[in-house]
């Protein structure tokens, strides 16, 4: 397959080529930092598209497919570990947050626990202080005697009313006394308890808080290898695209050598379908005059020249390798290579020759019809049948479908010719 280039273009060629690459370029656009679903979706993107590179490289020589192939498998690798590298990047930033936290906690946590300890010796402390003072207090009541003993003494003893309320007063308070300190040293005791369980808790978020730093450090160490691998592999790959890209526009530039030498070739063809629509319009006009009416429609004219769907339409359409605007100037069909290829309608084989782009070609000339001079163009066959000289009918095997030149798959590049210049063939059909 190949696109006609108007005059204009052929002009800007080279530096379209350039501006072509450019854009190739830009086929796979980084991946921004996404999680690991994401980043298999794009994946699975990138595939998809190297899957449907073979069509969208057909109008190129099969050295540039190759190269250009190989730069966008190397290009989605490369994009694929940048993700993945600016990704890991991002957990090892959160990894390094989590430690600095995490160290902060371990911080508070243990200054906390200190904390506690202090406050527990200060508890057995005043609880050590406390059982001494009951003990001395209960030492120096007992060594008089029992207090309700003493008081009953005091009873029989007493003289009067008066004797007897102070003695039992005094009995009293000696007992509310000894009931007061015991309340206070069981307070003291249970306060201590509490301050024992606080140590143990604080002791436990310690434990945790450390096991959990720990965790995160080693996390941390294992994303810090895992990016220098990353960004190992990531170099190696931008100086593999970097010399697949150079290897592409080498072969870019012979291609380029290719298309300039075609245009000459296109040129005299136009020419010499020109001359010969020119020869057969007088031949037909000495034959039989004009009417003078407007001449019948086109349309229906030819054959189908193979049995197949139309796989690429006529007109233009930016070159999806080049990246120029330029003509698609025939039809294609897809066919099974070896399928008959059929004249289109009766006619004079002008020429067949094999070019480096359009593969085997043959040029058919049908002379003057309707009012135009006609010649159809097989282009990619596998060979023909018929040789220049020769006369052929409508529906005639004259070769078979093939995939030669600039072609990555078989078909036929069905080319219309009205007085030298490519027509839609879809118009005559």
């Amino acid at each position: 397959m190949f696109r006609y280039f108007p005059s204009g273009d052929r002009q800007r060629l080279v530096a379209l080529l350039s501006a072509g690459f450019v854009m190739l370029g830009l086929v796979l656009a980084p991946l921004a930092m996404a999680d690991d679903d994401d980043l298999k979706q794009k994946q699975k993107d990138v595939q998809k598209q190297l899957t449907q590179a073979h069509s969208d490289l057909d109008e190129s020589s099969a050295a540039l497919r190759t190269a250009t192939i190989k730069l966008r498998e190397v290009q989605a690798k490369l994009t694929a570990a940048e993700a993945k590298l600016v990704e890991t990047r991002g957990q090892v930033s959160v990894a390094q947050a989590k430690d600095v936290a995490a160290q902060e906690a371990l911080v508070q946590a243990e200054k906390d626990l200190a904390t506690a300890q202090e406050e527990l010796r200060q508890g057995e402390a005043a609880v050590a202080i406390k059982s001494e003072q009951v003990s001395d207090q209960f030492a120096a009541v007992y060594e008089k005697g029992d207090p309700r003993l003493t008081t009953m003494s005091a009873l029989l003893n007493a003289t009067d009313p008066e004797d007897m309320t102070r003695s039992i007063a005094a009995s009293e308070a000696i007992l509310d006394s000894e009931s007061i300190a015991l309340a206070e040293l069981e307070a003291a005791r249970i306060l201590l308890g509490v301050k024992e369980e606080k140590v143990a808790a604080e002791k436990e978020r310690v434990q945790v808080v450390r096991e959990e730093a720990a965790a995160n450090l080693a996390r941390m160490e294992q994303l810090e290898a895992q990016a220098v691998k990353e960004e190992a592999a990531v170099a190696s790959l931008v100086s593999e695209a970097s010399a697949a890209q150079s290897a592409a526009q080498k072969i870019r530039d012979q291609d380029a050598a290719q298309l300039k030498q075609l245009e000459a070739e296109e040129a005299k063809i136009k020419a010499m379908l020109k001359k010969r629509a020119e020869e057969a319009r007088r031949k037909a006009e000495a034959a039989k005059k004009k009417q003078g009416s407007t001449p019948p429609r086109s349309g229906g004219f030819l054959s189908y020249p193979v049995s197949g769907r139309v796989t690429s339409s006529y007109g233009y359409r930016v070159h999806p390798i080049y990246g120029y605007y330029s003509l698609h100037d025939g039809t294609d069909f897809g066919a099974g290579c070896g399928q008959p290829l059929y004249a289109a309608a009766d006619g004079t084989v002008a020429q067949k020759y094999y070019s480096s782009v359009w593969g085997n070609r043959l040029i058919i000339d049908h002379g003057y019809q309707r009012g135009t001079g006609l010649a159809t163009i097989y282009n990619h066959a596998t060979r023909y049948t018929v040789s220049p000289g020769a006369r052929v009918k409508r529906g005639q095997v004259i070769g078979y479908v093939g995939t030669t030149g600039w072609s990555t798959g078989c078909h036929l590049h069905f080319t219309v010719m009205a007085n030298g210049s490519p027509v839609n063939p879809m118009g005559w059909l």
